[in-house]
């Protein structure tokens, strides 16, 4: 082959690379420069993104900066080693990002339930609350999820409903004094959990009277409740701490269901709402695919100015 006929076959074969790889590089999430945020503070968790970021959860948080996320939520936060909760609390700090909610470790959702009013029930509640201060100050959290049990059938309503308040206020007391605030959730899982419907934490938020015991209205587990949305936010939105998503049915991202997510998010903006709003969710489809499809529903829902 001539010279000048190899180096424009070089250059042809060059310029198709070229072509090629900005196909590529347009078609993913741009590595190392952060998208736009979003209008809400959106908080994924851990997973969500394995697909593109591995499975290391520290790199699965810099992917979620990278794609406009400004918060992340992890349930599992309490039983984490030690050192991955400073190393998170680090990545958090440089990312300038916020830890949503944990979970208060109480023994599951259903037990040791404080509406039974037994004394070990509380003291395994309490020493949750003791040891989740510990947790919050290593990744600065602000919000920890409670949820008080199931019922105790053998009482009546009114006696279990002042048992779980008289505890939540022992726990408020723990909490207080460190900015650290329980966040009730009601719950769909099951008919046996105590806690269910938005007015009833409401009521129990009043009772306990603290700045440190509010309700965390989950969105999914609501429409499943109770519906109205709206309505029901509005009637309790003085005791509204921290917002979880999912749509209904499935539990996946909005767009997947009946819930008119971007309208519902319309309202939590209007109210000047400037918490965490938790993807307590999972993904509606697998893989890296399923993950961009993911981050277009929440860049859809929240086009809401």
């Amino acid at each position: 082959m001539k010279r000048s006929e190899f180096l424009k076959s070089s250059v042809m074969l060059g310029l198709g690379a070229t072509a090629a790889s900005s196909t590529l590089a347009a078609a993913m999430p741009k590595a190392n420069r952060a998208e736009k945020t979003f209008n809400l503070d959106y908080a994924p968790h851990a997973g969500m993104f394995a697909a593109h970021a591995g499975e290391n959860f520290i790199d699965q948080i810099k992917f979620m900066h990278d794609q406009g996320f400004r918060s992340i939520e992890d349930n599992g936060l309490m039983k984490r080693p030690v050192a991955l909760q400073e190393e998170i609390g680090n990545t958090l700090a440089k990312l300038n990002m916020t830890m949503g909610v944990f979970v208060i470790d109480k023994g599951g959702n259903g037990a040791n339930t404080l509406a039974a009013g037994k004394k070990e029930y509380i003291d395994i509640f309490l020493n949750g609350c003791r040891q989740a201060v510990d947790v919050a100050k290593r990744v600065n959290a602000k919000w920890a999820t409670v949820v008080p049990g199931d019922f105790e059938r053998t009482l009546p309503i009114g006696i279990q409903t002042g048992n779980v308040i008289e505890a939540l206020r022992r726990g408020a007391e723990i909490l207080e004094p460190h900015g650290l605030i329980m966040v009730l959730e009601p719950l769909s899982d099951t008919p046996n959990l105590f806690l269910r419907h938005s007015d009833q934490t409401h009521l129990i938020c009043k009772g306990v009277n603290s700045p440190s015991c509010k309700i965390l209205y989950d969105i999914y587990h609501m429409q499943k409740n109770e519906g109205n949305l709206i309505t029901n936010m509005e009637k309790c939105w003085d005791e509204i701490a921290y917002i979880q998503i999912g749509d209904n049915p499935g539990r996946k991202e909005p767009g997947t269901g009946e819930i008119n997510y971007r309208n519902v998010f319309k309202y939590i903006d209007s109210k000047g709402f400037k918490g965490v709003l938790g993807m307590e969710h999972g993904n509606a489809m697998p893989g890296k695919e399923g993950e961009l499809a993911l981050i277009k529903a929440y860049r859809e829902a929240d086009k809401f100015k």
